[in-house]
This record gives C-alpha cells, sequence and structure tokens, in this order.
C-alpha cells in the first residue's frame, strides 16, 4: 500500500470565483457558518496531535479560495514551522496574489500552484462565472508577482474542458519553454456540471501530450511532483508540463493523499464519500486526541477499499452530496 502521508486541507469553503467545474452555475450552495469552521486553534491541533503522529508530513491548503480565510499567513507560518513539516504548499485562484505572495513566501510557503485555465480573457471569463475580464489581469499579474518574490518554480493549474479551452493547449505549454514554470493539464471531470457542458468529456491525456509532441516533441521529465501528474517537458525548455489523468488512467493504487474539509470532515476520496469522519464534532465534544487518531488510523487501513474506481465498474451512483470547492478538491 502507498505510504499515506499527504493532507490536502480546506481553509475555507467560499470562493471570489465560480469556476464552473468547481462551483457548478445551477447549485444551490450552503456555505458554512464562521462558527462551524474549523479555528485555527483547532485545525493546528489536528494537525500537529493527530496527523502528524500518524506520519502526515506534506500539507497542501486549498480551499474555496485559501487567501480568503482571516489569518492565513499566520496559519501557514506556524505550519511551516514545524520540523516534522516537510512540504507545505498551496492551491491558489491567484487574484489576491499580488498583494500577498511576498507575505505567504517570508512565513514559509514555498510552493504554490495558481489555476489557470485560459490564456483568452473570454474564455476565463466564462469558465470562472461570467465576471469581469479584469479578473484575468489579476490573476496573470498575480502569477507575475509570485513567481518575481520567489516561488520558482511556479504551477500553473489547467483543467481541461473539451470545447472551451482545449483550442489552447498548445499556448499553455509554451510557458514552459522560458521560464521555470509548471503547467499541469487535468482532465475535466464531468461532476455536477452536465447543464452547463452539456455531453461534453473529457479529452484523454494521451491526446494532449500527442499534440504537443507534434508540435515540438516531448520527453519524460527527471522532474516528479509528490501528486498522481506524469511529468514531461517539451526538449530545451525550462520548466515542465504534467498530466493528471484521473478519468483516462486511474491513479487510485499510487494514491498518497486526504482531504479535510474546512468544517472538519475527513475525506479518503475526492470522488467517494464512504469512511468518512467528522473529526470537529468528536473534537469539541471532548473525544481524546488519542480516539482521534484511532479513528483517522481505521480510515487508513480501509483507504485502499475507498476510490473512485467504481466510476468504471458501475456501482458509482454519480450523487456527490458536495461540489469541489465545498471538498477542497
Amino acid at each position: 500500500m502507498n505510504k499515506i502521508d499527504y493532507l490536502r486541507v480546506s481553509l475555507i469553503d467560499r470562493c471570489n470565483f465560480r469556476c464552473q467545474y468547481c462551483m457548478p452555475e445551477d447549485a444551490q450552495l450552503t456555505y458554512v457558518l464562521p462558527q462551524d469552521l474549523l479555528s485555527d486553534q483547532e485545525l493546528l491541533t489536528l494537525l500537529r496531535e493527530v496527523f502528524i503522529p500518524l506520519g502526515w508530513r506534506k500539507f497542501r491548503l486549498t480551499g474555496g479560495e485559501p487567501l480568503l480565510r482571516p489569518g492565513v499567513v499566520n496559519l501557514v507560518r506556524e505550519i511551516a514551522s514545524w520540523p516534522e513539516t516537510e512540504d507545505l504548499a498551496m492551491t491558489s485562484n491567484g487574484f489576491l496574489l499580488s498583494q500577498m505572495a511576498e507575505d505567504l513566501y517570508q512565513a514559509g510557503l514555498h510552493r504554490l500552484n495558481i489555476s489557470l485555465d485560459s490564456l483568452q480573457k473570454d474564455n476565463f471569463d466564462k469558465i470562472i462565472g461570467h465576471g469581469s475580464q479584469t479578473r484575468w489581469n489579476r490573476v496573470w499579474e498575480g502569477i507575475q508577482t509570485a513567481f518575481k518574490v520567489g516561488f520558482d518554480p511556479l504551477k500553473l493549474n489547467v483543467v481541461v474542458i473539451p470545447g472551451v479551452n482545449d483550442g489552447e493547449i498548445l499556448d499553455l505549454a509554451a510557458l514552459t519553454i522560458e521560464k521555470n514554470w509548471h503547467v499541469r493539464f487535468i482532465e475535466f471531470m464531468p461532476i455536477g456540471n452536465q447543464q452547463l457542458f452539456g455531453d461534453r468529456t473529457f479529452i484523454p491525456s494521451g491526446l494532449l501530450r500527442q499534440q504537443i509532441r507534434a508540435q515540438w516533441g516531448l520527453m519524460e521529465s527527471t522532474v516528479k511532483g509528490a501528486g498522481p501528474a506524469e511529468v514531461f517537458k517539451i526538449p530545451g525548455s525550462r520548466g515542465t508540463l504534467g498530466f493528471i489523468s484521473q478519468m483516462s488512467e486511474c491513479f487510485c493504487d499510487r494514491c498518497n493523499r486526504m482531504r479535510l474539509s474546512a468544517d472538519g470532515w475527513l475525506r479518503p476520496c475526492l470522488l467517494n464519500e464512504s469512511g468518512q469522519l467528522d473529526l470537529k464534532t468528536d473534537l469539541r465534544n471532548g473525544v481524546s486526541l488519542e480516539q482521534l487518531r484511532e479513528k483517522v488510523r481505521q480510515v487508513l487501513i480501509l483507504k485502499p477499499e475507498i476510490n473512485f474506481q467504481e466510476r468504471e465498474s458501475g456501482t458509482d451512483t454519480g450523487i456527490y452530496t458536495r461540489t469541489m470547492s465545498q471538498i477542497g478538491g
């Protein structure tokens, strides 16, 4: 069994974008009340006293949009200061980064993934929920600022949506040629957004690689990440190209992660709600830390059986009670 040592920690379920693959336009979202979120102290207690003793060493802060969490820089500073923390990263939509990148870097956050699903302002606007095209400018400014203050390499996440941004694959891949940027192409998961995107399905990563290979050539990279991406590079480029193929090339057998939602639910798998634990309620009800560790330990034992391979077997119902933003996907 893969060593489970990577925890994605959602800091907040709110976001200042409404990306259609994350928060479908027709979704009736019920946000967690502030008092029902894990407090800073509760979150730090769970990480330090429950997860680290069970072997977790890698943490990624997510949302919603994690930079909306009050005091996020202080949380970063605290987690980064622990000697057990081997890796601390964040995934952001980049909108607030031009103001916060320097503080985050100085606090100890040295790895950053930024969502950039399009280089075309009209496309970007469509994907993030029909806002103002100035938001693309703010995100691009955030990317430049983050790179300037020291986030090197910088990762850019691209969810490839058929008929929306799949015509930009080469333009996005070209960002890796002159800068040490890592672009990650993520297969679109048509969950909860069928009305918007209709019958469009995902584009297999293999087809994207063929397209890039025909333009420049493609070789395997010696730079490997901690996650599920298969990493390649354009010959002579400074950065890399990663392909996350959760739909076409299931990687459940090498999954090393779990997810902790902003309201304290531990989730072993993004697309399977089996085995969830409500750690916040237990913590507030006085359940001992040793008992919490034992509950999490039991989920660790069960994790190999809790995956989304049921999608292929036909046993998956396709019904998910939480959107990506609420899970902290």
